[in-house]
């Protein structure tokens, strides 16, 4: 290993443990723990984290509610920080800045993963994770951080930004001038998808369960947003796409599944896609033949209920994470329009992560919570 800076021996790490004491529901363990750091393999670099974000995949595994989680893997899918040491001592990647691709399996196929995909952090199969402060990794697994990012606001992009490019811009696909409906604004996801719609000319309009959310959102530059406690939701958002000379809908960007379609296929444009990549609500999407007969496309991962003769019109497609090269294509977009992702709260170091798990708990926040490792890395422009 061939090292620019003092490598030291061993790293500080979050470490996903079996819970020490039985609670019902589950909740198992985030330990700081001490491991160390591994020789390089040909083709591995090793970067000093200098911010990793959560993601509420990280509060699931700790709840058990996520598949293939592995105990005694780090923890965290999103990380940022610079590039101190590499098995090739002319590597180019030496001291650069670069945030982590967040999952592995899927390079450029526009259809499909190539091979197995998962994401990494708390995985069984593969104990990488963020949430340490130092990360060995493949070379070709790492993407140099955009200029005009910081490394907080660097790694709260990764994850939610594959998620949100692929559900607007390929499977939405959004262009400007559309008219585009966001459910539950405020998390990740949903708060990078506002900001590419935006970026690419969309109108945009949301939805969430508090008017402070929606204010936020509209800073954000949304047009305007509804409460979606109200039972009469899609009617006030009728009215607010009337009052601004609009009559429909181009695209729904859903995390909640449910009966989505249903709900806004009134003031969706014949031929409008509806596309679910979350469940937060339900597992099931509802279809009746009259999204059908407007040729109404829903596209989440998993087939749509009930909808008997769906074979006849479409073929539910998957809006699930998506490709390296989809990454790469967002990172290029935040990069030209100089998008800055939302982070709501920034915390130092690994033992103060039991906090942004409460956070995440609470269901408040307004973008992401990433924790500081290193006491000089710049803090987001909040």
């Amino acid at each position: 290993m061939d090292a620019i800076t003092q490598i030291p021996k061993s790293t500080k790490a979050l470490v996903l443990r079996k819970a020490a004491q039985a609670t019902k529901p589950v909740y198992h363990d985030a330990v700081v723990e001490e491991r160390p750091i591994p020789d390089l393999k040909p083709g591995q670099i090793l970067v000093r984290i200098h911010a990793a974000a959560f993601n509420h995949r990280d509060h699931w595994i700790r709840k058990g509610l996520y598949p293939g989680i592995g105990f005694g893997s780090v923890l965290g899918a999103d990380g940022a920080g610079v590039v101190v040491a590499s098995a090739d001592e002319n590597d180019p990647l030496l001291q650069k800045r670069v945030f982590l691709v967040p999952f592995r399996g899927w390079e450029r196929d526009p259809e499909a993963p190539e091979f197995p995909f998962y994401v990494i952090g708390g995985f069984k199969a593969n104990p990488l994770g963020t949430f340490a402060q130092y990360v060995a990794v493949e070379r070709d697994q790492v993407i140099p951080t955009p200029e005009h990012l910081d490394d907080v606001q660097a790694a709260a992009w990764p994850l939610g930004a594959v998620t949100a490019w692929r559900a607007t811009m390929i499977n939405g696909a959004v262009k400007s001038g559309d008219n585009v409906l966001i459910t539950g604004i405020g998390g990740g996801v949903a708060l990078i998808a506002l900001q590419l719609c935006v970026a690419r000319g969309a109108n945009v309009y949301v939805t969430s369960g508090g008017e402070d959310k929606i204010r936020r959102a509209v800073e954000l530059g949304a047009k305007g947003g509804v409460s979606y406690k109200a039972n009469d939701w899609p009617a006030q958002l009728a009215a607010l796409l009337k009052k601004d000379g609009a009559s429909y809908l181009n695209a729904v960007i859903d995390a909640a599944g449910g009966d989505i379609l249903g709900k806004t296929s009134p003031i969706l444009k014949n031929g409008g896609r509806v596309v679910v990549y979350g469940m937060h609500t339900s597992p099931n999407v509802t279809m009746t033949m009259r999204e059908v007969m407007k040729n109404q496309k829903l596209l989440g991962p998993f087939p749509c209920v009930p909808c008997p003769i769906h074979a006849l019109t479409l073929s539910p497609a998957g809006s699930t994470m998506g490709s390296k090269q989809d990454l790469t294509d967002a990172m290029n977009f935040l990069a030209q329009h100089r998008i800055v992702p939302t982070v709501w709260h920034v915390l130092d170091g690994l033992e103060s992560a039991e906090e942004g798990f409460q956070i995440l708990e609470s269901g408040d926040h307004f973008g992401k919570v990433v924790v500081r490792l290193t006491p000089d890395t710049p803090t987001a422009n909040l």
